[in-house]
């Protein structure tokens, strides 16, 4: 017997990675809504590792977005697929925001004494983009946000303490345009009965 789809299937296949945002504020409710849907993912040990800051000020934000531009560029190096030299050409235009201009940044930190602090993280920044987009709110992982991790001055004034890593800077705002789904690939699968 399958399984019907149902809302939290829908939710799941509908979500999508936003890269361009209206200027609406995301309330400071939806953010805590949003925040609390994260903590309410599975953490081994139960060890809760987690630790958010959000970000509102787009100041902030351009200054993380000036110091982590040419550390992505500097990855990127010789790469000459498509999609690499139209996002070196995005980098290199001084008004692009790694951070798309959305209204608000939330980063998942975690504690590094976890010993599965890299997976809860990942799991609870899954339930707050999944929440996120219940709420009619786009979101996207933003990975490039984790060079601020090497900034001990922004480290500082975001309040982020040696205790804790970077693990996923996420932007959310209301998208701007309906964002169409990529073809997936049909998945590798063993079966073992």
């Amino acid at each position: 017997m399958g399984v019907a789809e149902n809302t939290v299937i829908e939710n799941i296949k509908t979500r999508r990675s936003v890269r361009e945002y209206t200027e609406k504020d995301v309330s400071d409710e939806d953010i805590k809504t949003i925040i609390d849907a994260g903590v309410h993912a599975p953490s081994g040990f139960d060890s809760q590792p987690w630790f958010f800051v959000v970000v509102k000020n787009h100041e902030m934000m351009k200054r993380m977005s000036d110091h982590c531009k040419p550390r992505l560029m500097e990855q990127l190096g010789d790469a000459t697929n498509d999609a690499a030299v139209a996002f070196k050409k995005q980098l290199a235009d001084d008004n692009f925001s790694i951070f798309y201009d959305a209204p608000v940044l939330i980063i998942v930190l975690g504690n590094n004494a976890g010993f599965t602090t890299d997976y809860d993280c990942s799991l609870c920044a899954e339930n707050m983009m999944l929440a996120a987009h219940s709420m009619d709110i786009g979101s996207c992982w933003i990975g490039t946000g984790c060079f601020i991790q090497d900034n001990p001055e922004l480290l500082e004034e975001l309040g982020i303490t040696p205790d804790y890593r970077v693990i996923a800077p996420i932007v959310f705002g209301y998208p701007s345009k309906e964002c169409h789904e990529s073809e997936k690939k049909e998945p590798e699968v063993v079966w073992v009965h």
